[in-house]
């Protein structure tokens, strides 16, 4: 028998269009078949957290593959994966408790079928907080593997064994999930995820993950989780001893504070690409990364000691708030007592300025460079 928790207000904070929108399907869904509703997965978990919860997915018991189908399809909902039983309703996933077994290799080398019990069908998922099943019609929650004692604890535990291992990317959510939570990964957890290979994973689900630790607000926990579980040295060949771990982990907890959101995305690595042995670019290669983060990390620098030269140069563009090293104490001073922080620096010379005095195409270009390298110059003689 699960453990039950009563929660009258779950759908408290919950936009009135979405609360109509699953009211509609789940009143239809008990009315016509007698089915019974779940909220399940992560929106569970974060409700109880009291964090912000905008993507919810509803899992539908005691009704039949025809008869959920025909449900849908009446009631306009698009098909997102029929082997899976997954439907689509304005921006709310329903579907039917599946079980999947592993059949090949690779993340799409599964076999799907339907569960039997609640129970049975919340035994698929990663870790217990992610089990928790919000019962609609009874406004209470049900814990089947001890989700809301390790949600209190905040603790990462494996719910099963032998469905966590057929899924390598469960290692990479246990790096993010710490990182984004502030959780700790119970020590059996850890070691199977050491003991899982990462081989079979594409880079573009590789750095889905990466990129929800990298905006997460614990990354010194993920820096910890990263070394932890194995996966730097799998994926990059990289290990750190603990006296740098601590340095590092240091810094990050320091400098969060100044961190700009837009460029939330690009400080971990920025902060720590001093740190690793591998090329920076190398790192971004195995991760899969988009372009923005070489422009924003690999090709930017943060010098041991910032000048007034240094901080202008950056600026020349846009202000330094578009800089990735801008939550550096000295960077942020010399930015406001230069006035660069949200504007470009003032090179003392336009290019209007100069096409008055003469100058033009190619040779125009040639001298507000000398000019500005002059001005720029000029600061470090200060």
């Amino acid at each position: 028998m699960p453990t039950i928790k009563p929660f009258p207000n779950f759908f408290a904070p919950t936009n009135a269009n979405t609360l109509q929108n699953i009211q509609t399907v789940t009143d239809y869904l008990k009315k016509h078949y007698g089915a019974k509703c779940y909220v399940v997965g992560g929106a569970v978990r974060d409700r109880l957290l009291g964090r912000e919860c905008n993507d919810y997915d509803i899992e539908c018991f005691g009704i039949s593959v025809e008869d959920f189908e025909s449900a849908m399809h009446y009631l306009g909902a698009q098909g997102v994966g029929k082997s899976f039983f997954v439907y689509k309703y304005r921006d709310i996933d329903f579907s039917l408790p599946r079980i999947e077994k592993k059949t090949g290799v690779g993340h799409k080398g599964f076999e799907v079928s339907l569960a039997r019990d609640e129970k049975e069908a919340s035994r698929r998922r990663d870790f217990t907080i992610n089990t928790l099943m919000y019962d609609i019609e009874n406004e209470e929650i049900a814990d089947f593997w001890r989700g809301l004692e390790d949600l209190q604890n905040k603790v990462l535990r494996v719910v099963d064994k032998d469905s966590f291992i057929e899924d390598s990317l469960r290692v990479l959510r246990a790096m993010q999930f710490a990182a984004r939570l502030g959780f700790k990964v119970d020590e059996a957890t850890c070691r199977l995820c050491q003991s899982i290979k990462l081989e079979d994973l594409p880079k573009e689900r590789i750095f889905k993950e990466f990129e929800k630790m990298f905006g997460a607000s614990y990354l010194h926990y993920g820096l910890y989780y990263l070394f932890a579980l194995s996966i730097a040295k799998k994926l990059f060949n990289e290990s750190m001893d603990k006296r740098t771990f601590i340095g590092l982990s240091r810094l990050l907890q320091k400098s969060k504070k100044n961190f700009v959101d837009k460029l939330r995305p690009y400080y971990f690595l920025f902060i720590c690409r001093s740190y690793f042995q591998t090329d920076i670019n190398e790192i971004l290669g195995r991760l899969g990364a988009p372009g923005s983060y070489y422009k924003k990390v690999a090709n930017a620098a943060l010098p041991l000691e910032v000048s007034p030269s240094f901080v202008a140069t950056q600026a020349l563009k846009e202000g330094i708030v578009e800089y990735v090293g801008n939550y550096h104490p000295d960077v942020i001073r010399l930015a406001k007592e230069m006035d660069v922080w949200d504007k470009p620096f003032n090179r003392g010379i336009t290019p209007a300025q100069l096409m008055e005095e003469g100058f033009s195409g190619k040779a125009l270009g040639e001298e507000l460079e000398r000019r500005t390298a002059q001005t720029i110059k000029e600061l470090k003689e200060k």
